[in-house]
C-alpha cells in the first residue's frame, strides 16, 4: 500500500507524463486528426465561410499542405501567409490543397483580411481552430498563451502526415523548401542532399 510520500510522488510522476504526452508533437507515418472547422475562402458578402474536413483532400486524391501561425494581425505570420499565397499555383500544379490555420475564429480571420493589402486576395482557406481541439491534437500549441507555433505539415492523398517542419515564433518559414519537399515526396523514389525537382533521384 502506498504511503502519503510515495502517493504523492507518484501523482507527481503521471501528472508530468500527461503534460509531456499532451506535448508531444504528431509526427511522420501517423494520421492527421480528422477534423471539420469553419474557414474564411472569401471577401464576397455571404461567402466568406466554409467548412472544411480532413476528408476533402482525400476524396479528390490530392495532397494537403497546412501551415499554421500563432497569432492574426501579427508581423511576421502576415510575410509567410502572402508569401504561400503567391505560390499557390505551384502547390496546384502539384495536386496539393493549401490551408492556412491558426487558433483565431473565422470572423478575426476576415477581418485581418480586410484589413491588411497582402491578405485580401488570398487564394486559399483560412481555417480557424476557434476551439484549439486541433492545434492540441496535433501536439502545436505553446505551453504559455496556447497558440500555435510556425508549424507546416505535408500530408499524403491517404491522409498521412509524411512531413513536418516547426519553426519557433520569432522565425518565418522558406516556403521553397516546402515546395522542394513536396517534390521529392512525389516521386516516391530516394532524394539525396538538397536533391531539387529535375535532378536524378538515387
Amino acid at each position: 500500500m502506498l504511503d502519503r510520500i510515495n502517493l504523492s510522488k507518484f501523482v507527481s510522476h503521471l501528472n508530468e507524463t500527461i503534460n509531456i504526452m499532451s506535448t508531444h508533437m504528431l509526427g511522420l507515418g501517423s494520421k492527421f486528426p480528422a477534423f471539420e472547422k469553419k474557414a474564411v475562402v472569401s471577401l464576397e458578402k455571404d461567402k466568406e465561410f466554409a467548412t472544411i474536413t480532413a476528408e476533402d483532400h482525400k476524396k479528390d486524391g490530392k495532397w494537403m499542405v497546412m501551415f499554421w501561425w500563432p497569432k492574426d494581425f501579427t508581423f511576421v505570420c502576415p510575410t509567410e501567409i502572402a508569401e504561400f499565397n503567391r505560390r499557390s499555383g505551384d502547390f496546384s500544379d502539384r495536386d496539393a490543397v493549401l490551408i492556412g490555420a491558426s487558433t483565431d475564429s473565422e470572423f478575426v480571420h476576415a477581418a485581418w483580411r480586410r484589413d491588411h493589402d497582402d491578405l485580401r486576395g488570398l487564394k486559399f482557406p483560412m481555417l480557424a481552430d476557434t476551439s484549439k481541439s486541433l492545434a492540441e491534437e496535433l501536439g502545436i500549441l505553446t505551453e504559455d498563451e496556447k497558440v500555435a507555433y510556425r508549424v507546416t505539415y505535408i500530408v499524403d492523398q491517404d491522409g498521412i502526415i509524411r512531413w513536418v517542419s516547426a519553426n519557433d515564433l520569432s522565425v518565418g518559414r522558406n516556403v521553397d523548401e516546402v515546395l522542394r519537399v513536396l517534390d521529392a515526396l512525389q516521386t516516391d523514389e530516394l532524394c539525396p542532399c538538397n536533391w531539387k525537382a529535375g535532378e536524378a533521384t538515387l
